[in-house]
């Protein structure tokens, strides 16, 4: 299974176009607090229109308690601007945890820094912008894992 993790996120309408990935895909949503929005935020729910009541959405209240009930073996990947190693590089095929953070700031760097055989970026051109938008980051990552594992992963 593929998961989405969103580490603090803080912007409704990202969190609400990741859930439609999420849906759209068959991958588990995981929102790790403190969220920057409440769940019934009318940006969250617009942003997943009426889809967001089947969007398999898991909140947890830190880090440690998520990290307690993930599947044993399963691979994690830190989406950091600050990767050298490029997200098409990863070998998604097994049990698979995609971890973002917050918009404005991103992972934290001591998550980084403890996981830096982990972290991926997506390329992108020297000086062009700072970052992505994060749902389309998630985009990005998320369907090069289901083009690695083949479509018939998510139908």
């Amino acid at each position: 299974m593929l998961h989405v993790v969103l580490y603090h996120p803080e912007i409704p309408h990202n969190t609400g176009a990741v859930g439609r990935l999420c849906l759209a895909t068959g991958a588990r949503l995981h929102l790790i607090k403190p969220l920057g929005f409440i769940l019934d935020d009318k940006h969250l729910r617009r942003a997943g229109l009426d889809y967001w009541e089947h969007v398999d959405v898991h909140v947890w209240e830190n880090w440690e308690e998520f990290l307690a009930q993930t599947t044993p073996g399963a691979a994690f990947f830190y989406l950091t601007t600050k990767a050298t190693k490029a997200h098409w590089d990863a070998d998604f095929r097994a049990e698979t945890y995609l971890v973002y953070g917050p918009e404005t700031r991103g992972l934290p760097q001591s998550m980084i820094a403890e996981h830096a055989d982990q972290a991926l970026r997506i390329p992108m051109r020297d000086q062009s912008t700072r970052s992505l938008n994060l749902s389309t980051s998630v985009g990005i990552v998320l369907y090069e894992a289901i083009r690695q594992r083949g479509i018939q992963s998510i139908l």
